[in-house]
C-alpha cells in the first residue's frame, strides 16, 4: 500500500490540530455537542490555516518549525480577526488562550516528527 506524501500529512494534521482546539474549547465551555457548532468555530482558524499552507515556506518544508511558525501565525491572525469581525467583539483571554493552544498543537506534532526522525536516523546509522 502507498503512503500519501507528506505534505498532504502534514495539511491533515494541521487541520485536525484546529478541529481538537475547537473541540476542546467547546467542551470546556460547555457548549452543546453539535457539529454545526465545531465547524462554526474551527471554521475562522481553518481560514487563517488554508492562507497560511498558500506560503512557499510552508509549502517548502510543511512538517518544519518554521513552516509551523508560518501556519501558527496565519492560523492565530485571521482566525481570530475573522471571528472578531464576525461576533464583533474579541476577549484578550481568549485571544491568548487560542495563541498558546494552537501554538501547542501546531508546533507539537512538529517537534514530535523530528524527534522521532532523529532517533529513527541515529538507530538506521548504528545498524550494521
Amino acid at each position: 500500500m502507498r503512503r500519501p506524501p507528506v505534505p498532504v500529512l502534514a495539511l491533515v494534521a494541521d487541520a485536525v490540530a484546529v478541529i481538537v482546539f475547537a473541540a476542546i474549547g467547546r467542551s470546556s465551555h460547555a457548549e452543546a455537542d453539535s457539529v454545526a457548532g465545531l465547524v462554526g468555530t474551527a471554521a475562522p482558524f481553518l481560514v487563517g490555516l488554508a492562507a497560511a499552507w498558500a506560503s512557499p515556506w510552508v509549502r517548502a518544508n510543511p512538517q518544519g518549525l518554521r513552516a509551523g511558525a508560518v501556519v501558527l501565525a496565519g492560523t492565530v491572525v485571521l482566525g481570530l480577526g475573522l471571528r472578531a469581525a464576525f461576533l464583533q467583539r474579541l476577549p484578550l483571554s481568549f485571544a491568548v488562550v487560542a495563541t498558546l493552544a494552537l501554538a501547542v498543537l501546531l508546533l507539537g506534532w512538529r517537534g514530535l516528527s523530528m524527534l522521532v526522525a532523529r532517533v529513527s536516523a541515529r538507530r538506521s546509522a548504528l545498524r550494521p
